[in-house]
């Protein structure tokens, strides 16, 4: 009986044992998944908090250049400075991202009636933006200098009326699969 005693008593530490390394690992592994939970959700607030900044950088864009458009025909002269400027602005500056959508990169010039820093994305998609360390950190297309970002940027253009253009810029990207977006609007009208 004494053998069976002490057999008995290895089995209860065998068990015992055996329970606190489940209690142990779960104790670990809660706050461990909590942590990691965590820094998606900050990583998510991150992306989002660019995001914004860059589809206001979208909608800021195209109001400098409906500006740029009223200053040029000021400096012109002549009668229907406001319409003569917003025509030129539908007409020239965004006629391009009117139909379709748009990517800008704002290192290219904004060039009057011409748009040039406006290019209509390659069939569904836009390239993603590059993060460039030569100019202090600007996101743009050019690769040279510069990472990728997960970011893809796009700028549209709706007719709203005569004198009122809807301007829709969207920021869009995935992270660990999930797609996320921002989407900011604004309605621009000729100046009076």
């Amino acid at each position: 009986m004494n053998g069976f005693h002490k057999l008995a008593e290895r089995g209860f530490t065998l068990i015992e044992t055996m329970v606190a390394v489940t209690i142990l690992t779960l104790a670990i592994a809660g706050p461990l998944v909590t942590a990691n939970r965590a820094i998606v959700a900050a990583r998510i607030s991150r992306d989002q908090l660019t995001a914004s900044y860059l589809a206001q950088e979208g909608i800021e864009y195209v109001r400098a250049m409906r500006d740029k458009e009223y200053l040029l025909a000021y400096q012109a002269g002549g009668p229907n400075v406001s319409t003569n400027a917003w025509s030129n602005f539908l007409n020239a500056s965004i006629n391009q991202c009117r139909s379709t959508t748009c990517t800008f990169d704002p290192s290219r010039n904004m060039g009057s009636g011409s748009g040039m820093s406006l290019a209509p994305c390659s069939g569904n998609s836009c390239a993603a933006l590059y993060l460039t360390q030569l100019s202090n950190g600007t996101y743009g297309y050019t690769q040279q200098g510069g990472t990728v970002t997960p970011f893809t940027r796009t700028v549209q253009a709706i007719d709203v009326s005569a004198s009122d253009e809807r301007i829709v810029s969207m920021v869009s990207w995935s992270y660990h699969g999930t797609p996320y977006s921002v989407t900011i609007s604004d309605h621009l009208t000729p100046w009076q």
